[in-house]
Formats: C-alpha cells, sequence, structure tokens
C-alpha cells in the first residue's frame, strides 16, 4: 500500500504543467519511497475522490 506522501507525489506528477515538484526530505529512505511514487498510477475515481475536497478559486497574481 502505497504511503500518503507518495500518493500526493504521484497525484502532482500526473497534473498538466508540473514540470519539477519540489520535495523536501530529511532522510535518504524518506527520498527512495517518494522516487517510487513514479510507478503509482491513479485511476480516474482515485484521482475524482482526492480533487472532491478541492474549492477551485480564482488564480491571482501573473497574468
Amino acid at each position: 500500500m502505497p504511503l500518503a506522501r507518495q500518493v500526493a507525489l504521484a497525484w502532482l506528477l500526473g497534473k498538466r504543467g508540473v514540470a519539477a515538484p519540489i520535495i523536501g526530505t530529511s532522510r535518504e529512505e524518506q527520498l527512495d519511497e517518494l522516487l517510487n511514487a513514479v510507478d503509482i498510477t491513479l485511476t480516474p475515481e482515485q484521482i475524482a475522490e482526492l480533487e472532491t475536497p478541492y474549492q477551485q478559486h480564482p488564480v491571482v497574481g501573473f497574468k
């Protein structure tokens, strides 16, 4: 079963426009765990479940 941080990174990597997410670790084992996120493929149903709580808001700042 993947860890929550692996699922979060897998979700982020699946988003258009994300070229290089910034991740932070304090131990080598954490980096190894996160690198395994590239092998996780989320189903459309899983993505929908992850995105359900999000309330979209307008982007402000750069145009």
